[in-house]
């Protein structure tokens, strides 16, 4: 039994690998090919007649795995809650994989761990005798560690995210300042900052300059970015950039104000980070140091005091 076990949780493990590369990696490209066959024989029944007469010209995996691992995806997304859904869709649109992830291989992803955590708490509690509610507890242990683990990855990517974003905002407010200030109007300096930076940031103001090609609205597609990036100075500058051009106020005066700010809320951050290091070095000083510094002390003396008592 031991052993079943110990097979069917690598099983599970090589799978999960397997699973989370073909999704984020084939199935994207193949829901490309499928998009432009769509566009090239103008209806999905047509690219259907044509994908029928020419079988061979077809990959094999987009044949067969793809369609393989899209059915394991449904069948397993009957069993996960209706509400995570949202949720989970929220978080990947705010760790920047919005186009990358999708919410049914998440989901999976999540049973998956939960699965696994259950198997090796089991051969855990297979090899030793415990009492039955001991087992019980470890059992429902793993099943919470399982299904909080893919949640507190994505929380972590979430919170990089945040943090990389507001350590680039400042920059990126400064460039567009001096840019709109030479004579740039707002999308020609951003179409300028655009093109020669990289970040997480600059991936965001991609994608609103490419909703404003497509016909949305400037003042909506701001506000989506500061929703994708939830970052409070994020929210500040869409706002004011709206402000300015709903009252038509001086955009570069506007940048300036921004840049301005955002640089001194950045001392700040700093500031209040060098303020809470010698709450933190406490806990090394406590664990590491001071022990050497009393043996380094007080180990003569107390060798003294044993040798003439």
């Amino acid at each position: 039994m031991m052993i079943f076990a110990a097979a069917l949780a690598c099983g599970l493990f090589v799978f999960m690998l397997v699973y989370f590369f073909v999704m984020t990696r084939l199935i994207p490209k193949t829901q490309v090919q499928q998009r432009l066959r769509d566009i090239r024989y103008g209806s999905k029944a047509k690219r259907e007649m044509a994908d029928a007469g020419s079988i061979e010209e077809i990959p094999f995996v987009e044949r067969t795995i793809v369609p393989l691992f899209q059915g394991i995806t449904n069948t397993l997304m009957k069993f996960a809650p209706a509400g995570i859904r949202a949720m989970i869709e929220q978080k990947i649109m705010m760790a920047g994989k919005l186009g990358e992830w999708s919410v049914n291989a998440f989901a999976c992803g999540w049973l998956f761990s939960v699965a696994l955590c259950f198997l090796l708490a089991f051969m855990y509690v297979s090899e030793g005798t415990f009492p039955f509610v001991q087992r019980t507890a470890i059992l429902m242990v793993s099943l919470a560690i399982g299904a909080f683990l893919p949640f507190a990855i994505l929380n972590s990517m979430i919170q990089k995210r945040k943090k990389l974003i507001s350590k680039q905002l400042p920059e990126f407010l400064d460039l567009l300042c001096v840019s709109v200030q030479a004579g740039l109007s707002f999308d020609g300096g951003l179409t300028k900052i655009v093109d020669r930076m990289k970040g997480p940031l600059i991936d965001e103001c991609v994608r609103m300059q490419r909703d404003v090609r497509m016909g949305m609205p400037r003042a909506r597609s701001l506000r989506q970015m500061a929703q994708r990036c939830d970052v409070q100075e994020v929210y500040l500058f869409t706002t004011s950039v709206i402000q300015a051009e709903r009252l038509g106020t001086s955009m570069a005066t506007t940048l300036e104000n921004q840049a301005d700010n955002m640089r001194e809320r950045r001392r700040q951050y700093a500031k209040g980070e060098a303020l809470k290091a010698p709450v933190k070095i406490i806990f090394p000083l406590v664990i590491f140091i001071f022990p050497a510094l009393f043996v380094v002390v007080l180990m003569p003396s107390i060798l003294f005091l044993m040798k003439n008592m």
